[in-house]
């Protein structure tokens, strides 16, 4: 009987190892912020305002607001950086006239806190109160865009509040789908605590949706945008890029801004 114990012990006691070394490998492989703000919009040409938001669990975020002509557009970005690492970005959207607020997440940047799923969502939820009440902006009219790990985070906000668009670019369905990808041999569904289940969440978004993907992308295969688009429901769009998954959207064969601007176009709410 004792060395039955003790191999019950030693199994579970493998077990917890296993698992904590698996809560690490999942975030040292999901967030990889950055303090170091390089610059400000202004370092392109274009005003901006800074922004500090507190979440409902009193984290303080920083983020950009670049003012516009058009709808009013939450920018949520990718795991890695911080805002300062997306002027090409921010420079589309201004040029398509739109009104953009880009936040860190906490943990990134100027933000306060550690990020966490839960974490993410309540930024996005400071976010959209707050270009929501914003003088000039249309509340009806408001779009979500998230490229990557934001894909995540902008179609759970759309799931939750009201928004007139998403636009979902290079994300990935579930964090457990990634890591069934890296570690095959795991039931990755039972060990993942940052879920990110996107494709469980855009079936019941039913404003109009755009997916982008490109067939290339090294770091989230297409088949994950391809999934995404499937199951989401009417109205949807997909546009497939060529080129990597942090330079596709710049390549001009790909007409990038184009694409955005015929998706904008075609879902702007009427004028009152």
């Amino acid at each position: 009987m004792p060395a039955l114990w003790k191999l019950l012990v030693g199994v579970l006691s493998c077990a917890a190892i296993l698992r904590g070394c698996l809560f690490w490998f999942e975030r040292a492989n999901l967030y990889f912020p950055t303090r170091r703000i390089e610059a400000t919009p202004a370092a392109i040409g274009l005003p901006y305002e800074d922004v500090t938001l507190e979440t409902a669990d009193g984290v303080r975020i920083h983020g950009w607001f670049i003012p516009g002509t058009g709808r009013g557009l939450l920018f949520f970005h990718g795991n890695a950086g911080n805002i300062s690492h997306r002027f090409d970005s921010i420079r589309i959207f201004h040029e398509l006239g739109l009104q953009t607020l880009i936040i860190d997440y906490r943990g990134y940047g100027l933000s306060g806190g550690r990020p966490s799923e839960r974490g993410l969502s309540l930024d996005a939820d400071a976010a959209y109160d707050h270009l929501r009440a914003r003088e000039g902006i249309d509340p009806d009219s408001l779009v979500a865009f998230g490229r990557s790990l934001g894909g995540a985070v902008a179609a759970d906000l759309a799931a939750r509040r009201p928004l007139s668009a998403l636009i979902v670019e290079s994300a990935f369905t579930s964090t457990a789908d990634i890591a069934r990808d890296l570690l095959p041999l795991l039931p990755a569904r039972l060990l993942v605590t940052q879920r990110y289940d996107s494709i469980a969440k855009v079936p019941a978004i039913r404003i109009p949706k755009l997916f982008i993907h490109s067939r290339d992308d090294e770091i989230i295969p297409f088949r994950h945008g391809r999934r995404l688009y499937e199951a989401a429901a009417e109205p949807r769009r997909l546009f497939e890029m060529r080129g990597g998954h942090n330079d596709a959207f710049l390549l001009p064969a790909n007409r990038y801004p184009e694409a955005l601007e015929r998706f904008l176009l075609e879902t702007a709410p009427p004028a009152r």
